[in-house]
């Protein structure tokens, strides 16, 4: 008789292990503690063989007496076996406008932000990114305020008050909670809300074991659990993130003191009552705290032959605090197998303040550009001479709350899909700030028959005039109502050439304005049959976008009373193609759009704040074509590269002015802000042949210049351009631990599944990026833009371990 015990190399069980005993019949397996007996003929040679599917086999050669009792314990390693390729189609991505990422890349992207998914988004056709501090984006001429953030269905809001990159915490998504990832760069279904740009839908995971994950760098921490009960009734996620950007900050031309601190936690956890009912809780907490103490900065600027050097002292500090709480209960029912109705509430609150009165005292010199002199790259000259002092006392207190019901019905040839919500917002936001700038003596603006005095007579009475004022507390509570339905049908000959119909129509109704909004959209999808597997698809749409709080607000505070919804008409003309090359699989994506705005509320950015004109409406259009392949470039990992083309432009209404010669002038169409003709990104991952433990995972982002307005001009007078954006960052990562690595029973790795250390480097090629820009003006109200640049290149290391 033999007997003992089979364990995996991390020494746990394994469970139904076959032992038998070669060229001989029967046989036994191991029980759930990985244990075994099995009787064996006596008096003669025999070879037991232990296999399991996915382990390599052993064997154990013995000669047992009569009457003989053996123990024979026995470790198997796992076996890796190269399948055939297996395609996994998703008929339904394909055939719509929403592109599938897989999520797994999220932990190797290097990223400055600690946004992964955010980040991967950038590469993608169609998105703009000129920031690399942010988790923000543009999406073919819109901004950030344009794009839809859904997570299992909630949808997700972000920071009101955040005016800068580096202020910025952590963005809701976790990317070790993520197990799906679907993005929209525009003609997307009417299920999706109220946007004009884009729309990313993410799903968490639903685990069925107990797991987890870590992860250190000098730029935080994650950690996150995961698992479920034994019956799988119940499953669980909880992830925590920190995030201290203080090393990259550090690195900025303005030197002083940064304290960022972010931290969040999030939780997910699911119920199934039976077969029939499925529950479950997203909990998200948020706090952080951006407390800045500049002290000194100095930029070079300009051409080679028209070079500029800006030196600032500055006193005081900035102390900015963001708290944001989201909770969300859905509950799904499915009576039949081809019906489920689901209903969602959710609440969002965000607690904002922004606090600083900052004092800058500066000097603004011409520098000496001639190469043959001795005083090249000195100051030869001094422009200006002044201080600028910023005081802020901001809060905001805002709360969103919704409740909604929605629908599948499932039909052979039909797939129709339905929903209903209401919204209530409350919004609570005190302004209080203002800005004086001094130039030589003299407080900008100053009239022409005074140094800075206004009337005596005039209310409220200001000391100086100031170069901004802003004083208003609004507070709004409105209601929102929305529907949507729509239907797929699908029609298929018997040639296997099929065409697949979307459409559906979206309504909207706002209390605040009284505006009833209907958004017919569609989408038709043909496959023709033919041997290249590729798949032709057209869009079009209407998609309004009624304010929200932002766009209400004016420069000073000012609430526009009267607000009409931004609108925006869209055209998609896209292809889908599967292909192979080299042996390996591939897919092209490629897209021509275009978008005719109407009811635009004009706007600027600067750096992430956007500042509306909340009274002025425009109307414009954007027009593009985005391009993607991706595939095994190296073979087993995926890469992407994607390049887009664009032009935005808008008209604002009844912007004429006249000139200095008294001519009336109509502007016409202008640069929108997000106006980057080109823009590429790419994704790519490589790997030692010889050991694919050591890996290479690189991240590229180019975009061309955009326009930019000194603040408090009008847009229709200046035609300033930023420098092009280019950014690479690469990562080395070395394989610590796989499921092949051997540990013995005491060693306290071996419940680790995997680890990985990385070598990041941050902006490999030194480009130095800008991200928005200082003006400075001398007494004759002469603008000079002082450019603020990103982050120059830096090195992280980081440690990402599973278990």
């Amino acid at each position: 008789m033999i007997f003992g015990k089979v364990t995996d190399n991390r020494s746990q069980a394994l469970e139904l292990v076959n032992i038998a005993v070669m060229g001989l019949p029967g046989g036994n397996v191991t029980d759930r503690n990985g244990e075994y007996e099995l009787s064996v003929p006596a008096g003669e040679e025999i070879t037991v063989v232990f296999s399991f599917v996915g382990y390599n086999s052993q064997r154990a050669i013995l000669t047992l007496d009569p009457g003989e009792r053996k123990e024979i314990n026995i470790s198997l390693t796992v076996s890796t076996t190269v399948l055939p390729d297996v395609v996994v189609e998703d008929r339904q991505i394909r055939t719509s406008t929403l592109s599938r990422i897989d999520p797994k890349e999220a932990a190797f992207i290097p990223t400055v932000s600690g946004s992964a998914v955010e980040s991967l988004i950038k590469t993608m056709p169609g998105v703009a990114a000129m920031n690399e501090l942010t988790s923000q984006y543009s999406v073919r001429g819109g901004n950030y305020d344009e794009n839809l953030v859904y997570v299992n269905d909630i949808e997700i809001y972000r920071p009101f008050l955040v005016r800068a990159s580096q202020q910025e915490g952590l963005s809701f998504l976790n990317s070790d909670l993520v197990s799906a990832i679907s993005f929209s760069a525009g003609g997307f279904d009417p299920k999706y809300g109220d946007k004009m740009s884009s729309v990313l839908d993410i799903k968490y995971k639903q685990p069925k074991e107990f797991a987890g994950s870590f992860s250190a760098s000098l730029l935080g921490a994650t950690f996150h659990l995961e698992g479920a009960t034994p019956n799988q009734k119940v499953y669980y996620l909880l992830g925590t993130r920190y995030k201290t950007n203080q090393y990259v900050l550090n690195a900025l031309e303005t030197q002083g003191e940064y304290k960022p601190n972010f931290l969040d936690i999030q939780t997910l956890i699911g119920y199934r009552l039976n077969e029939k009912w499925d529950f479950s809780f997203l909990g998200y907490i948020s706090r952080n705290s951006y407390k800045m103490q500049p002290e000194t900065r100095e930029t070079a600027f300009g051409a080679i032959n028209q070079a500029y050097k800006f030196t600032v002292y500055y006193e005081g500090q900035e102390i900015d605090n963001f708290l944001s709480y989201l909770g969300g209960v859905t509950a799904e029912y499915r009576p039949t197998n081809s019906v489920t109705l689901k209903f969602i509430s959710s609440a969002y609150r965000t607690i904002e303040t922004e606090t600083y009165d900052l004092l800058a005292q500066y000097w603004l010199a011409r520098l000496e550009t001639d190469f043959s002199d001795d005083e090249f790259g000195q100051p030869t000259e001094t422009l200006g001479v002044g201080s600028y002092l910023d005081h802020a006392r901001n809060e905001m207190d805002a709360w969103v709350f919704n409740v909604e019901h929605r629908g599948i019905k499932d039909w052979s040839e039909h797939y129709v899909q339905w929903g209903i919500k209401y919204q209530h917002e409350y919004i609570d936001d005190v302004l209080n700030s203002w800005a004086l700038n001094d130039s030589a003596g003299y407080s900008l603006p100053h009239p022409p028959d005074s140094i800075g005095y206004t009337d005596p007579s005039a209310q409220p009475v200001y000391p100086f005039n100031l170069y901004y004022y802003g004083n208003a507390h609004n507070i709004l509570s409105t209601n929102r109502y929305t529907a949507f339905v729509q239907d797929s049908w699908s029609i298929v000959d018997k040639e296997n050439r099929s065409l697949l119909l979307i459409g559906g129509v979206r309504m909207q109704y706002w209390d605040y304005n009284k505006d009833l909004l209907i958004s017919p959209r569609a989408t038709v999808a043909f496959n023709p049959g033919w041997k290249t597997d590729m798949i032709l698809r057209f869009s079009a749409g209407i998609y309004y976008q009624a304010p929200f709080y932002r766009e209400m607000r004016d420069f000073d505070g000012t609430l526009n009373t009267d607000p009409v919804a931004q609108k925006s008409w869209h055209f998609v003309l896209g292809s889908d193609w599967n292909f192979t090359a080299w042996g390996r699989p591939f897919k092209f994506i490629s897209e021509v759009y275009y978008k005719k705005f109407g009811s635009l509320v004009p706007y600027v950015l600067d750096n992430l704040m956007i500042r509306y004109y909340a009274f002025d409406r425009s109307h414009g259009y954007a027009v593009g074509l985005d391009m993607k392949v991706n595939g095994e470039f190296v073979k087993g990992i995926e890469s992407w590269a994607s390049l887009s083309i664009l032009k935005t432009m808008e008209d604002i209404d009844d912007d004429m002015y006249y000139n200095r010669d008294s001519v009336l002038i109509e502007p016409g169409y202008i640069r929108r802000p997000t106006d980057q003709r080109l823009s590429i990104g790419m994704f790519f991952q490589d790997y030692l042949p010889k050991n694919p433990t050591y890996k290479m995972h690189l991240s590229l982002i180019y975009g061309t210049n955009l326009p930019f307005w000194p603040p408090g001009k009008p847009k229709n007078g200046y035609d300033f351009k930023s420098s092009n954006y280019f950014r690479v960052d690469i990562g080395f990562s070395k394989q610590l631990i796989s499921k092949a690595t051997f540990f013995s029973p005491k060693n306290p790795l071996r419940v680790f599944e995997s680890a990985w250390i990385s070598l990041e480097i941050f902006n490999l090629l030194q480009h130095l990026n800008v991200v928005s820009y200082t003006w400075i003006e001398d007494i004759y109200g002469r603008p000079y833009p002082v450019p603020n640049r990103l982050t120059p290149r830096q090195v992280n290391v980081k440690l990402v371990a599973n278990f």
